[in-house]
């Protein structure tokens, strides 16, 4: 007797159920713009920034902290509650199970977000018709990423996602993390030209809290004059 072969659907939630989750934030305001969301954190990054906020997360190999069949238990009974779910990291485009477990919390209803440092572009690409929002971390200027990510070719990946989200009409926020240690005011000025060169319309300024880091260097004026070139600037500090 031949087998039946296996439904489309059984096997896209069998490739869900192996996304390695490394934490979960059940009610957050401030992750997806507009939205209450939970937050999902994917296990993993092949980057190493050195002021990274989430360093339990880098290792691929650390064990789930929870089934995905929990994470879908518990947004089950978030549904009318929730609007939508954030993907974090780590960096959840390194999974090749991230596609199919945005598919399965769009089908329970909820819209769906990505945080990204874009290291992937074809991933990114694959995914942007699946996603509302998506945050986009660009770490700095070409000629700073790899000392920043520890990844030789990081900031032409990143670049490159960039360009592509910005094609897909898919709203975002892209944010940059700083201090003067990783790069020069002067470098940032430069950064905020090229960006908005690019066609960015929304970007957030982040200061660097890690340890060690350079303490805050810009002028009001300077400030002013990264607010000028975006439609949406923000700027989050302490």
């Amino acid at each position: 007797m031949l087998k039946r072969p296996v439904a489309a659907k059984s096997v896209a939630a069998a490739q869900a159920a192996t996304l390695r989750v490394g934490g979960l934030t059940s009610l957050t305001s401030i992750d997806f713009p507009g939205r209450l969301a939970a937050v999902v954190y994917a296990q993993g990054c092949p980057w190493r920034c050195g002021y990274c906020h989430n360093p339990g997360l880098l290792d691929a190999t650390t064990p789930a902290a929870l089934d995905w069949s929990q994470v879908l238990a518990f947004l089950d009974k978030r549904r009318g509650l929730l609007d939508g779910v954030v993907f974090s990291g780590g960096e959840p485009t390194l999974q090749t199970a991230l596609p199919a477990a945005v598919r399965e919390v769009r089908a329970m209803g909820f819209q769906t977000a990505l945080h990204t440092g874009g290291m992937y572009p074809e991933r990114l690409s694959a995914l942007l018709p699946l996603l509302d929002w998506v945050g986009l971390d660009i770490k700095g200027p070409l000629q700073r990423y790899d000392a920043i990510t520890g990844a030789p070719g990081s900031g032409d990946k990143a670049w490159a996602s960039l360009r592509r989200l910005l094609a897909s009409g898919v709203a975002y926020e892209c944010r940059t993390t700083w201090h003067a240690g990783l790069f020069s005011a002067v470098e940032l000025l430069a950064l905020a030209d090229a960006l908005a060169a690019l066609g960015v319309a929304h970007w957030a300024l982040q200061e660097c809290r890690a340890p060690g880091a350079a303490a805050w260097e810009l002028s009001a004026a300077q400030v002013l004059a990264l607010e000028q070139r975006f439609a949406v600037f923000t700027l989050r500090r302490g």
